[in-house]
């Protein structure tokens, strides 16, 4: 039987589904919203009505009202519905303490079908089965979801109380172009032809970047903007083709102050949303140490399994690998897990497969039992060896110890990608009311890319080196380190940012060791160049990844589920099958022919 549907006419609704209580008792209301579930019991139908603040039941019983309970009769889920009754307390023993609503129900007597629906691809609920593709394909229901409800109204706050905060230490928020000249500084641009000249682009920022650094120039000494950003880039579970981030820049300021500002920010947001208070500092360490200590630059501090130099053991043990790695200039770390002598070997040689996965030669392990050191290979450990090697991995009875030999950079990879592994396996990181904030600072400037045979920057060309190197650029320049910090919680990196070059000549100084001719540099970034020679003031800035920041106060893992509409790790918009062909009468406007 076809449904009957009506349009809303004049009726308003009254309340919302998540605000009725005790207090409205008595009183006539009228609700709209989507039907949740329907249940029938002995006639009486009862329908839990949902809209984005909450959940309501509705009662229609016939002997109250004859229409309206014939009409609810025809409801399913997912029916856009408005209906009016009297609110009233729930019969002794059938009230819901886990619902805000639950001392009340609706005696309805009148109602509207406003559209019908089939049945949905997925339970509308937060313990839904569904997988991520198929509810990116009806992102539109996901979204009524109440756990997709909840993460977008924190988003909606986060954002609110980011612009409120900062509107309040004397911030100006002021909009930077989308359609920019190509500066690339180190992704890929999403280009942009011009209809108007042809054969020309514009590019959609990754960045504010160089806009954020000329307002310093033009006297706007705290600029923040809330930006979508673009970046054409391969993409994982944090990060998205396009994005949003808390873009700030400060004039006549050093790394502290951007630093404490932004360390305040964070609190800030925490405590309000999430009524946690983070600690104050937060805690502070150079690149150079946590490459050390966690082979990571952006470690977890939650957990401890931190990497240790194994520098005696392996120079007095006869064992080839280490002895030869340290031979060949390379080193020889290792991971105390503790109290994990039960391991088993089918477990330990897990972690063996997934350190060669990461690039590593081989994982070796020696157990300490009571009965001192165990392993194969302890036999090329006389006990001088065993004795240093217990001290410098801080061992005792109960350990697993577990080492890599290789060269630095293979060792800093594959034992962090380890810690991190035995933490998930361990779960010491299921405490999510755990948080440790920490600031990594002094990154090296420039890094040796091998496939283009030339210095790249790190972060990006227009961050300053620290002041005491500045003179090995000249020298040795891969030394130099940067006036860069990156914001890491909980090991993901939420925020990163530098002092940037404010000094026309040591701009284009940083440009020659970019492999940029003085013609690039003017071709490309001609117009800062020259708004540096007018007056710059020191500056610096930073840029919140503000999807992950709302993605941690979520608890959720991805990004994706506190975005809107997302596409998939594979830059594909499901929903609205992105990116499409576009007419050929379009692209003739434009210049362009494609290959197929």
């Amino acid at each position: 039987m076809a449904v009957e549907m009506e349009f809303l006419g004049d009726w308003e609704r009254s309340h919302h589904c998540g605000e009725l209580g005790s207090k409205e008792i008595g009183q006539k209301v009228l609700l709209m919203g989507w039907v949740a579930k329907r249940r029938d019991h002995g006639g009486v139908i009862f329908i839990d009505l949902r809209d984005r603040y909450g959940l309501t039941q509705l009662v229609f019983n016939p002997q109250h009202n004859t229409n309206a309970h014939s009409i609810a009769d025809q409801l399913r889920s997912e029916y856009v519905i408005a209906s009016q009754g009297l609110v009233q307390s729930r019969p002794e023993g059938m009230k819901n303490e886990r619902l805000p609503t639950g001392e009340i129900e609706v005696n309805c007597d009148t109602i509207r079908i406003l559209n019908d629906s089939p049945t949905p691809p997925f339970p509308i609920e937060d313990d839904t089965d569904a997988g991520e593709e198929i509810r990116l394909r009806y992102r539109y229901l996901d979204l009524r979801r109440p756990q997709m409800q909840k993460n977008l109204q924190l988003r909606h706050e986060a954002y609110q109380l980011t612009r409120s905060y900062l509107d309040n230490v004397n911030f100006i928020e002021i909009e930077t172009p989308f359609l920019m000249k190509s500066t690339p500084e180190g992704a890929r641009d999403y280009l942009v032809p011009s209809r108007v000249h042809e054969g020309k682009f514009f590019a959609l920022p990754q960045s504010p970047q160089t806009y954020k650094q000329l307002l310093m120039v033009a006297g706007y000494d705290r600029y923040f903007q809330i930006v979508k950003c673009f970046r054409d880039e391969d993409l994982r579970a944090d990060r998205q083709p396009e994005f949003t981030q808390i873009d700030l820049e400060m004039s006549f300021v050093n790394e502290n102050s951007v630093m404490e500002l932004a360390e305040e920010l964070t609190r800030n947001l925490f405590r309000d949303l999430k009524d946690i208070e983070l600690p104050k500092p937060f805690r502070r360490i150079t690149h150079a140490e946590a490459m050390d200590r966690f082979g990571s630059d952006k470690p977890d501090l939650r957990f401890g399994l931190e990497l240790k130099q194994v520098k005696q053991a392996a120079a007095t043990c006869d064992f080839k690998v280490f002895r030869g790695t340290l031979d060949s200039k390379g080193e020889v770390k290792g991971i105390n897990a503790k109290s994990c002598i039960d391991l088993s070997r089918s477990q330990i040689d897990e972690l063996i497969s997934f350190t060669q996965d990461m690039g590593a030669k081989g994982l070796s392990w020696i157990k300490h039992t009571d009965r001192g050191l165990e392993s194969s290979i302890v036999k090329f450990f006389p006990q001088e060896a065993q004795k240093h090697l217990i001290e410098e991995m801080n061992s005792e009875p109960g350990d697993l110890l577990l080492f890599v030999a290789d060269q630095p950079e293979v060792v800093a990879r594959c034992l962090g990608a380890l810690r991190l592994e035995l933490a998930k396996r361990l779960g010491l990181t299921t405490k999510k009311e755990i948080w440790e904030p920490l600031w990594v600072t002094e990154f090296p400037l420039l890094e040796q890319d091998e496939e283009e045979n030339r210095m790249i920057a790190i972060h990006h060309p227009f961050t300053a080196p620290l002041e005491s190197d500045v003179h090995l650029l000249t020298t040795e320049p891969l030394k130099a380190r940067a006036r860069a910090y990156d914001l890491v919680l909980n090991g993901n990196e939420i925020a990163g940012g530098s002092i940037r070059i404010s000094q026309q000549s040591l701009q284009r100084k940083v440009f020659e060791l970019l492999a940029l001719s003085p013609e690039e540099s003017q071709t490309k970034f001609g117009f800062l160049l020259e708004a540096l020679d007018y007056g710059a003031p020191p500056h610096g800035g930073i840029a919140f990844g503000f999807d992950r920041l709302v993605a941690l106060l979520a608890g959720e893992e991805s990004i994706r589920d506190v975005i809107a509409f997302p596409k998939t790790n594979k830059a594909v918009g499901l929903m609205e099958s992105s990116p499409s062909d576009a007419e050929k009468k379009q692209l003739q406007e434009l210049g362009i022919n494609t290959l197929h």
